[in-house]
């Protein structure tokens, strides 16, 4: 799903993919965002394991398809505290 990816999300489909971020660990925090105005892309982002985030796209549009090699994927990882 990175800009360029050519991936396109048909109307109610799910599509996972995997961003490496170096130096993120399984539960630390992770956000995904698309740099495209839609209100019809859901992203949920997990630190899978170790450098691996794990983004989650679903297309909640009655009809449409999405194509994210329009769009630009921005993925952050916080770490967590430990006490």
């Amino acid at each position: 799903m990175p800009s360029g990816g050519g991936c396109r999300l048909a109307s109610g489909a799910t599509s996972p993919l995997d961003v490496t971020i170096t130096g993120s660990r399984q539960g630390d925090l992770a956000h995904a965002a698309l740099a495209a105005s839609t209100r019809f892309i859901e992203l949920d982002a997990a630190a899978w394991i170790n450098n691996t985030v794990r983004v989650m796209a679903r297309n909640i549009s009655p009809s449409a398809t999405f194509d994210f090699s329009l769009a630009a994927l921005s993925v952050a990882v916080t770490k967590r505290r430990v006490p």
